[in-house]
C-alpha cells in the first residue's frame, strides 16, 4: 500500500496510511470554509489549500 506524507501545522510530517478514508473524512467534516483537523497528535488547518493537496494526493494513489 503506497502512503502519502503532509506536513502537520507545526511542520511535521504526518504519515496518511489510508488515504481513501482521509480523504473521505476531509469531504465529509470540512467541506467548506476553514477549520481544525486533528489526527493522531497532529493538527491540520483544512482550507481549500489543504482540501486541494489532499484531493491530488488523492487522485495520485487512484
Amino acid at each position: 500500500m503506497k502512503v502519502s506524507k503532509i506536513e502537520d501545522n507545526n511542520g511535521k510530517d504526518y504519515i496518511i496510511r489510508d488515504i481513501e478514508s482521509f480523504y473521505q473524512h476531509i469531504l465529509d467534516y470540512h467541506s467548506s470554509g476553514s477549520s481544525l483537523h486533528e489526527e493522531n497528535g497532529h493538527y491540520f488547518t483544512v482550507n481549500d489549500k489543504f482540501r486541494s493537496k489532499i484531493k491530488k494526493l488523492y487522485q495520485k494513489k487512484s
